[in-house]
């Protein structure tokens, strides 16, 4: 049977199910609404997966799931990435450091333009490229501790939330039931690496462990290496691992499919993205017999989401043979219950 008819098939049966014995949603899935398509569209294919009988049968090594994180497991619009919002707290709150002074300017105006909600301003570098600078001869542990600090700061555009409670209960109660059906869950971010660990590590680290977390990659050295390449220095016992300044591989587009291929060594069967940065490991799945769902950030009330470009976004999902699932129609819920969005737009100063 083909497997796309047989999905559907699937898909139409469980949704049947559900109205004719008033279940309201599968267990594990509780943050998600009850007449979710998207929700059903993914049990029936996991059913269809894990069952032994069915002719879509795999077997758990082949059952891979890889999932972007900002914006897809975690908010990416308070009021923008984390890992844009601590590098603005880094060059502009943190006393402990003396940013150059056109890396300061470019912040002010970021950081103003993004609580006012207009266009954000060009960075005089990658801003991925300024946060390896702006951390450059921490440790590792150091790092680690910084970004921990960070995540117990308000969440800018949210009452009763910190930065590091922005995850998407829906997306996170996917993750546990995923795995709980056998499937070996990864992440697959545009966030440089450790950032991404230790964000993800206290909500997801039952079921992704670190070394599950794929990422960008800043430069490291060690404390006596001096400028002497890695692959002729010898560790020592009384060395440590610092951030050396610079950013050596954007894990984004393209690049996503190439990581996917060195860390992990095989297709995965699903991908889980919302952006344009997520299609090129979404084709990858495609081409290998996978499936791909894309998020909507179509949520203006209970999040920043925006219309137009959700709108934008489903149709290229469509085109390209994704799926999607819409935070506004199939979440019940998008953050802690506690969690209320307030406006996200500053006051304008006085002149």
């Amino acid at each position: 049977m083909n497997r796309k008819f047989y999905a559907l098939l699937l898909s139409l049966v469980f949704v049947c199910s559900l109205m004719a014995c008033g279940e309201k949603k599968p267990q594990g899935l509780e943050y998600w609404n009850a007449d979710s398509q998207a929700m059903a569209s993914i049990l029936s294919l996991v059913d269809s997966v894990t069952d032994e009988k069915s002719p879509d049968y795999l077997p758990p090594e082949e059952r891979i799931a890889v999932f972007d994180m900002d914006g897809t497991l975690f908010g990416e619009r308070f009021p923008t990435y984390f890992d844009e919002c601590l590098l603005l707290h880094r060059l502009l709150h943190d006393p402990s450091y003396q940013a150059a002074p056109e890396d300061k300017a470019w912040a002010l105006s970021a950081e103003e333009a993004l609580l006012s909600g207009e266009e954000e301003p060009d960075s005089p570098r990658s801003s991925a490229q300024m946060a390896a600078e702006a951390f450059k001869g921490f440790t590792v542990e150091e790092y680690r501790d910084y970004i921990r600090d960070f995540m117990e700061e308000p969440a800018a555009g949210f009452e009763f939330m910190t930065y590091g409670e922005g995850f998407f209960l829906p997306m996170v109660s996917l993750v546990e039931y995923l795995s709980d059906q056998g499937f070996t869950v990864f992440i697959s971010s545009g966030s440089e690496r450790s950032l991404a660990r230790e964000l993800t590590k206290d909500v997801l680290g039952e079921w992704i462990p670190s070394y599950r977390v794929i990422g960008s990659v800043f430069s490291l050295t060690a404390t006596g290496q001096g400028g002497e390449e890695g692959r002729k220095y010898t560790y020592g016992p009384q060395d440590q691992v610092l951030l050396e300044g610079n950013l050596t591989q954007k894990n984004q587009k393209a690049n996503k499919v190439f990581t996917i291929v060195d860390e992990i060594g095989q297709a995965p069967f699903l991908v889980f993205g919302n952006s344009s940065g997520d299609t090129s490991m979404a084709q990858y799945a495609l081409q290998h017999g996978g499936k791909a769902y894309m998020l909507l950030c179509d949520d203006t009330e209970r999040d920043y989401g925006d219309l137009e470009e959700a709108a934008s976004f489903a149709e290229s999902c469509r085109s390209l043979g994704f799926e999607t699932i819409s935070m506004k129609e199939d979440f019940q819920t998008i953050y802690k219950p506690e969690a209320l969005k307030t406006e996200l737009k500053a006051k304008k100063k006085a002149a």
